[in-house]
């Protein structure tokens, strides 16, 4: 007969202790007609719709995604571009925002002079200028009809240190250019050890710079 008097292993030895998901919430901002919600489908379900409606108010889809072997939930928040349909809403979309994307389109350079408006507009709800933003130009599919060339929009996302990536959210082919936008997102807020305390982005003298990765054709490479 065996010596010792030792009870079996219990379930409670053989569970893993539990890991909280950490969720990370972007928004998507600029005028209408831009392929925001058309962006937002393409990443987080593969697909461009068939159909899509004027945004009211705020939508938001997500995705579950996994970096460095930790498993994160994407949150992409759709907001309407027509003021009309924003006011009652703007204040929910900003708070709590972990990243931005800025889009225009490439085809409408009045949707890319407005881009001014919207980054006061995310300045004025008092967004940390330690928040990633980032700059797309969408609709680059529509090669003869492209009216914002990449050496403007360069130069703006230089301006307002802000990565550029030039995508089509239609473009089947562009597919894996709209995931890295978001997944170049979820990688520098993976990074930020002070991600669930917010309040600690708010402590002064901790500002940096966000360094820019491009290619040799000046557009913007994931750092990941």
């Amino acid at each position: 007969m065996a010596a010792g008097g030792g009870r079996p292993p219990g379930p409670e030895s053989s569970l893993e202790p539990y890991v909280q998901t950490r969720i990370f919430k972007i928004i998507v901002i600029g005028d209408s007609n831009v392929g925001k919600t058309c962006l937002t489908f393409r990443f987080c379900g593969g697909t461009f719709p068939d159909k899509t409606e004027a945004t009211i108010g705020v939508d938001f889809r997500e995705k579950t995604v996994e970096i460095e072997g930790e498993r994160i939930k994407v949150q992409v928040w759709d907001t309407a571009g027509q003021e009309r349909f924003r006011k009652s809403m703007v204040e929910h979309y900003y708070r709590n925002v972990h990243a931005v994307v800025f889009v225009y389109d490439v085809t409408k350079m009045t949707s890319f002079t407005n881009l001014k408006m919207w980054i006061e507009e995310c300045n004025g709800h008092a967004v940390s200028p330690l928040v990633p933003k980032v700059l797309v130009g969408n609709k680059c599919d529509l090669k003869d009809l492209i009216q914002v060339p990449s050496s403007m929009a360069l130069k703006f996302a230089d301006a307002h240190n802000m990565l550029l990536f030039e995508t089509s959210a239609k473009d089947p082919k562009e597919s894996q250019n709209v995931e890295s936008i978001f997944m170049c997102l979820a990688c520098r807020l993976k990074a930020q050890k002070s991600l669930l305390y917010r309040d600690v982005e708010r402590r002064p003298g901790r500002a940096q710079k966000l360094e820019q990765s491009r290619d040799a054709h000046g557009k913007s490479a994931c750092p990941c």
